[in-house]
């Protein structure tokens, strides 16, 4: 208000952004697990990163077209395509590979390959119990937790991980951070 000018262009002007109406990539929810569905599968969000694209509504358009061949994909495969409490689908899956393997397909059907990346929210917190992360049928440390999530960015094109660790698990940040944070947001 001392400014005289609207937030959007006080924040922009605060962080250097020339063009006020430029609008960020969407991350875009598509399949549930945890604790926002009955799936079986451990991380709680895998999201669509539509990286390749000019505009916010052809990257808008480009994820809801995955979505819909992700519906379809599911449903030949007997699946259920009920969403979850998040708005994405929620099949029975059985480990977080199948839930980016289908994914994978779906964004080839749509024609997109390459041009749409992933995200997870893993809400870390629900799969760790007595000090251990227990996902995938693995148990693991807070230390081999960020090998697998590095094991998971080789095979996938993965530039965001959310909650990747315990809310209190601070060394398993950390060293999330050290060993990929120049890669994956």
């Amino acid at each position: 208000a001392s400014e005289k000018l609207p937030l959007y262009a006080s924040l922009a002007k605060q962080f250097g952004v020339a063009d006020t109406t430029l609008l960020p990539v969407p991350l875009m929810n598509v399949i549930n697990g945890g604790a926002h569905a009955d799936s079986g599968l451990s991380f709680q969000e895998c999201m669509l990163v539509p990286t390749d694209f000019t505009t916010f509504t052809d990257a808008l358009r480009a994820g809801a077209e995955v979505f819909h061949n992700l519906k379809s994909i599911l449903k030949a495969k007997g699946h259920v395509t009920a969403v979850g409490d998040e708005g994405g689908f929620a099949p029975h899956l059985t480990n977080s590979d199948d839930a980016f393997a289908v994914l994978t397909e779906a964004i080839e059907k749509a024609g997109y390959t390459g041009r749409i990346k992933f995200a997870i929210d893993a809400a870390a917190s629900e799969f760790y119990k007595d000090g251990m992360y227990h996902i995938d049928g693995k148990t693991l440390s807070s230390q081999e937790l960020v090998q697998y999530y590095k094991d998971l960015c080789a095979k996938y094109p993965i530039v965001s991980i959310e909650d990747s660790h315990a809310e209190d698990d601070w060394e398993g940040f950390q060293n999330m951070i050290t060993t990929m944070g120049d890669t994956v947001q």
